[in-house]
Formats: structure tokens, sequence, C-alpha cells
């Protein structure tokens, strides 16, 4: 049975740079959410944090959208 990587083939770049944005997309994901919990009464310090940092998460989205890494050719 022939596979598309045999042993000692190296996979695409591809592969490796997806996988480490779904990762670091993920933690920032999961970092978010204690915060929505934890936080019963969120002042404006809170919202100003968690807006600033959802701000970030997507100018990094969308760096990585524009340039193509989201791309799987």
């Amino acid at each position: 049975m022939a596979t598309a990587h045999a042993a000692g083939q190296r996979f695409p770049i591809k592969y490796y740079l997806t996988a480490m944005l779904f990762i670091v997309f993920d933690i920032e994901i999961v970092l978010s959410l204690p915060v929505g919990g934890r936080v019963r009464q969120p002042g404006a310090v809170a919202l100003v944090e968690m807006l600033l940092f959802m701000v970030v998460v997507f100018v990094a989205y969308a760096y990585v959208w524009r340039r193509g890494g989201l791309n799987w050719d």
C-alpha cells in the first residue's frame, strides 16, 4: 500500500504552518474564555482589556488571511 509520504520524506511546510496557526489562534481563544466567566461585574477596565485582546486576535487573523496563510493549495 503506497502512501503520499513514505518514511524519510518531508511534509510540505504548509502543513506545519497551518498547524502552528491553529495552535496560536486556539490558545488565544482559550485564554479569553476564563476572563468572561471569572469577572462577575466587569468594569470599564475589563471591557477595554477584552476589546484590546480581541483586536489583537483579529488583526493577527486578518494578517494571516491577507498573506495567504489560510489557503490550502
